[in-house]
């Protein structure tokens, strides 16, 4: 197995691997055992054909694209691991250059290597101060939605429907007279004024009474999800089966022991303060890294090649996917149900993805530049919060870690180490005020 490296502009580079004719070989015997069982051949039972009477029949490269196949990432993998200077940061994309019986077989790999950052100022960086004080109306806010979370539904009997109620109704639309799909629904709870529903739907109900039957006329948006309806005006027919409303529990003592462990009302009040106060906290920090790792990027200088970052993005829509499964709903029946495509969705995360590399690059440089590595305290400690996430014994964990995975949990705690260094070295400013 031998690599010539090409550096190319960007950060690419083309790897040429060649792979000895013997491997070749054995790679084509392979895809003959292979497939042999899948080719006829007059006089002989499926899959006993000899092989070079197959090759006089279909060609001598017959089983070239599968040996190819079965070779490239094999060849690939092992020339890169043999060559630890280069630092690989996308998918290969493959060429081959040569597939012939009894010579070397040739191909190339077109990669992006990580790119070398001209790293700015990353002590004392100025970021603005966040106010982190809990109002009493951001309180009585909190409190407010626990009461609309935990009111009862009651029938309202003598009057109309008014705003804020919830409308039970029956409803068909109409596009041009013809009944669309996904137009229709029975005794659907319609919140009014939640805005769930287009254009003026919800309002034309309001002043409606149980057991009327009337038309709402609305236009769906341009931009509508279902391009067949984006900017059509629609008919709807729609039965008033009954109206609720929300009844909101007292605001005492017995509400808060109902919601919460306490027992008072100021006691609740007093911890959903302390609750907002560390939210609040946690986002203020979480701005205050975005806001000074992005001033460290404007103040560096790397060439991120294309490559990368289309790697990058494949990497967040495969884990969109994951998360899309854990909900129950797959990729697919989500694009179904969005009218997106894998590419515009691909092409939506490219923005995240260049955020992610321009950070992790950056980071990595402080990382290098101040020396800082995970302690085997620190490593340990890390571990085991896996455990206790898993639920395993820590030496259970240990024997599934392989060194791959023990090299980035030891890179992720340096490169927090350089978050933290960071953001202790900071200087606050208080934020500037718009000219008026």
């Amino acid at each position: 197995m031998s690599l010539q490296v090409e550096k190319l502009d960007h950060n690419m580079a083309k790897l040429t691997i060649e792979a000895a004719a013997e491997d070749f070989e054995k790679a084509v015997q392979q895809a003959y055992l292979k497939n042999r069982g899948k080719i006829s051949v007059p006089g002989f039972r499926k899959g006993k054909a000899p092989r070079a009477l197959i090759e006089k029949m279909y060609g001598k490269g017959v089983f070239f694209e599968d040996a190819a196949n079965d070779l490239i990432p094999e060849a690939y993998q092992k020339a890169v691991e043999e060559h630890t200077e280069l630092d690989i940061v996308s998918r290969p994309k493959i060429d081959v250059t040569q597939i012939e019986s009894g010579k070397p077989f040739i191909f190339t790999a077109e990669v992006a290597l990580k790119p070398e950052v001209e790293l700015g100022k990353y002590k004392g960086v100025k970021c603005d101060a966040v106010d982190t004080s809990v109002t009493d109306e951001e309180v009585d806010a909190e409190i407010e939605r626990q009461r609309q979370n935990n009111a009862r539904m009651v029938d309202v009997e003598g009057r109309a429907i008014q705003e804020k109620d919830i409308a039970t109704i029956d409803f068909e639309g109409f596009v041009d007279g013809e009944a669309f799909e996904g137009g229709k629904s029975e005794n659907y709870d319609l919140e009014i004024g939640s805005h769930s529903f287009i254009d003026t739907f919800e309002d034309q109900l309001i002043g409606k009474n149980a057991g009327d039957e009337t038309e709402v006329n609305v236009t769906f948006p341009e931009d509508y999800q279902e391009k067949s309806l984006a900017g059509k005006a629609a008919t709807f027919k729609v039965t008033v089966k009954g109206i609720k409303e929300k009844e909101l529990p007292e605001l005492n003592n017995e509400f808060a022991s109902d919601v919460s462990e306490f027992e008072t009302l100021a006691e609740f009040k007093e911890d959903t303060k302390k609750k907002i106060a560390e939210r609040k906290e946690n986002n203020a920090k979480a701005a205050k890294e975005d806001q000074l790792i992005q001033a460290i990027i404007d103040d560096s200088k790397m060439d991120i090649p294309d490559a990368m970052i289309e790697t990058e993005a494949d990497q967040l829509l495969q884990n969109y996917a994951m998360r899309l499964s854990s909900q129950g709903l797959s990729l697919d029946m989500y694009l179904k149900y969005t009218g997106m495509t894998v590419d515009r969705l691909r092409d939506q995360m490219k923005d995240q993805a260049v955020k992610n590399i321009h950070s992790r690059l950056v980071l990595e440089a402080v990382v290098a530049a101040e020396k800082l590595e995970a302690t085997d305290e620190e490593y340990n400690n890390e571990l085991q919060k896996m455990a206790d996430q898993y639920k395993m014994e820590i030496d259970k964990l240990k024997d599934l870690v392989g060194d791959k995975e023990a090299k980035n949990i030891r890179t992720d705690i340096a490169i927090q180490k350089a978050v933290d260094l960071i953001v202790a070295e900071a200087k606050e400013t208080a934020p500037e005020k718009s000219a008026e």
